[in-house]
């Protein structure tokens, strides 16, 4: 029953941790798709992932091409506040792919037009913020699907 938590470039190393640790707290499986603000022996990266991250069913794609090659004819949806659809209203199935994009700028425009029909968003209910912290947002993500698939 894993998903697969996939992060575009991830910038902040601290999120990255995090998401982490909420990946094995899910039992789920963490993709990290290159290039990363960070290195990964970070100092930040490890204490938010405490002594955790040994254990974590980690994958390491040196572009997202390498991503897609990898990772064929997947169940992948993708997240960005552009969305029309919320996050709840996904058929989450067993193995599917969670798509998350950098902390500054998201996903590329290439992908989020690509794949509209594949696009979600988390709904902001105040007019005076943009996004989620990245790490929130997959938190978010991953328990509604969890809750779905039961």
């Amino acid at each position: 029953m894993p998903l697969n938590i996939v992060l575009f470039e991830p910038e902040i190393p601290n999120n990255t941790g995090n998401i982490g640790r909420l990946a094995l707290a899910s039992g789920s499986n963490l993709h990290l798709v290159k290039p990363f603000g960070f290195e990964l022996d970070d100092k930040r990266l490890k204490r938010a992932g405490l002594d955790y991250w040994p254990h974590i069913s980690l994958f390491i794609y040196e572009s997202i091409e390498d991503f897609y090659a990898k990772q064929i004819d997947k169940n992948i949806v993708y997240f960005s506040s552009h969305g029309e659809k919320n996050h709840w209203t996904i058929d989450y199935k067993d193995n599917m792919f969670l798509v998350f994009g950098k902390e500054s700028t998201g996903l590329p425009r290439e992908i989020i037009h690509a794949c509209a029909d594949k696009l979600y968003k988390i709904p902001l209910y105040s007019p005076h913020i943009r996004s989620l912290n990245l790490a929130n947002a997959v938190s978010i993500v991953v328990y509604e699907g969890l809750k779905h698939l039961g």
